[in-house]
């Protein structure tokens, strides 16, 4: 399963589900879902989240598709 990073578009895997049941990989999730004090939430790969401020905002995601 993947989901599509909002910071860079890049597609994430995403861990969990019925069909990590049956597999032996090792393979974590990529990313995470971050909300924000103004209630915006945001699904980032874990890169885009490394390059946020310490106290970052919804124009913080928005420039990271600038970068």
């Amino acid at each position: 399963m993947s989901e599509r990073c909002e910071g860079c578009g890049d597609s994430v895997r995403v861990a969990g589900g019925i069909g990590d049941i049956w597999t032996m990989d090792p393979t974590g999730t990529g990313g995470m879902t971050l909300e924000f004090t103004d209630d915006s939430e945001f699904f980032l790969c874990f890169d885009c989240i490394d390059t946020l401020p310490d106290e970052p905002g919804a124009g913080d995601v928005a420039a990271l598709g600038e970068q």
